[in-house]
């Protein structure tokens, strides 16, 4: 491997690794390898860009999967619906801000986690086995759940009366 390969090869660890915001370790990577003066100044290909944003793409499935994952729920890393939402919003503005292509693949495996989440956490609530983790407001769970066509789930409505009244 060559010295190039070899720094984008670090730099893409280092955004798939990142924290709780990928692109911030995207923007980070791609000053320090085009414009930081102490940097290899390199003029990026699109495939390298591509390698890069796909780095950060994999990091937002990683954080939002996790956050889907109902044995996380009492874990410290876990950061709840709300981020979840959160993160797909900045996910979208990423997709959108680079012009890339809808990750659909990525959605369905959202969709997937989010309704598994919720009828798990439902039957868990129902059961009287746990309180509700969910911290988000009924009417940000309504738009997310809008957005991503599950509006017309037949749990919907059970859905949104996980949420705290507090936060309403």
């Amino acid at each position: 491997m060559d010295q190039r390969q070899q720094l984008l090869t670090d730099e893409g660890l280092i955004v798939r690794h990142a924290g709780e915001i990928p692109e911030i370790a995207y923007y980070n990577s791609l000053y320090y390898l085009s414009d930081d003066p102490q940097g290899p100044g390199l003029e990026l290909a699109a495939a390298e860009l591509d390698y890069l944003q796909g780095q950060a793409i994999a990091r937002y499935r990683e954080i939002l999967l996790r956050d889907l994952e109902p044995g996380n729920r009492d874990l410290a890393l876990y950061r709840g619906i709300g981020r979840v939402i959160w993160n797909w919003q900045r996910l979208e503005k990423f997709i959108e801000r680079h012009q890339l292509p809808a990750c659909l693949e990525l959605q369905q495996e959202v969709v997937a986690a989010l309704t598994a989440f919720l009828d798990n956490e439902l039957h868990e609530v129902q059961a009287g086995t746990r309180t509700s983790c969910l911290n988000c407001t009924s009417s940000q769970l309504a738009d997310f759940l809008r957005h991503l066509g599950l509006e017309q789930a037949p749990s919907c409505s059970a859905w949104l009366s996980l949420c705290p009244p507090e936060l309403e």
